[in-house]
């Protein structure tokens, strides 16, 4: 496989194993709001889901660069629904490190 091709297999299932770990993660919080056993359920079997795409992911990139974009993607994504789901506020510290976060994987990529 040719690095390009290698390059967007990683971005591909990085995409989506942020997604099913943000579903997840929003599942999981919704269950700790309304205690329904099945969002848990469901909750947890989306983010072994992830996590069976982001071992896949790591067939196309080095560890230390895939976990620092797994989870800058993820943070950014959650902080996202955070704020527009469940109307969570954000501080100028939190906004700073969103900010600091995409720029150290806009460095890793360089």
């Amino acid at each position: 496989m040719d690095l390009i091709s290698a390059k967007l297999a990683f971005f591909i299932l990085m995409i989506f194993s942020v997604s099913l770990e943000v579903a997840g993660d929003t599942l999981l919080k919704q269950w700790s709001i309304e205690n329904r056993n099945a969002l848990l359920i469901f909750g947890l079997a989306i983010y072994a889901l992830a996590t069976l795409l982001w071992a896949f992911s790591l067939k196309y990139e080095f560890l230390s660069k895939a976990i620092s974009i797994f989870t800058v993607l993820n943070l950014v994504a959650v902080v996202l629904v955070g704020v527009i789901v469940f109307k969570e506020d954000l501080t100028l510290i939190n906004k700073l490190g969103i900010g600091l976060g995409i720029l150290s994987v806009m460095l890793l990529e360089m």
